[in-house]
């Protein structure tokens, strides 16, 4: 049987879209300021240079990360990125391995964001903005535990192999 296109499944395709843009995030900013690139106006890397501006009025914790922050930033960058891109395939394509690998990365990535969130609000530098900030980070959590949820119940995907 051929899978339902993507066109015509619109959370899948939600999904599809979101992990793209959460594929390149992670790799354009999250693993090089894992790596130590600075974010910072005179930033060797121009994704974390143009980013500065908004760390300095959203997230200053990016300007000096803590040692929690920078495995966040590395997890984002090592793992999460690259099994996205994987999701990405097993999702369009309907794959019955997208099940265990979309739950892996689905429980992974929100417990990463609850890290993440943690340090950002019991840390030094709260966001001086929540409502803005939130508008912001909470998809990261929130659209991995749809996808969490979508492969645990999507009877389209066959059977966990």
């Amino acid at each position: 049987m051929t899978p339902t296109p993507i066109h015509r499944r619109p959370l899948d395709l939600a999904l599809v879209l979101f992990f793209s843009i959460s594929v390149l995030y992670g790799f354009l900013f999250s693993l090089p300021e894992g790596l130590g690139f600075p974010v910072s106006p005179d930033s060797p890397w121009p994704p974390l240079r143009a980013l500065h501006e908004w760390a300095i009025a959203e997230e200053p914790a990016h300007l000096d990360p803590p040692p929690n922050l920078i495995a966040a930033t590395l997890f984002d960058g090592f793992f999460q990125a690259p099994a996205l891109l994987f999701v990405l395939i097993g999702l369009v394509g309907l794959r019955s391995w997208l099940r265990p690998l979309g739950l892996v990365y689905a429980g992974a990535a929100v417990t990463n964001m609850f890290f993440y969130f943690t340090q950002t609000f019991l840390g030094p530098h709260p966001p001086p903005n929540t409502l803005y900030y939130l508008a912001f980070n909470l998809p990261w959590m929130i659209a991995p535990a749809i996808l969490g949820i979508r492969v645990l119940l999507g009877r389209d995907l066959g059977p966990s192999a």
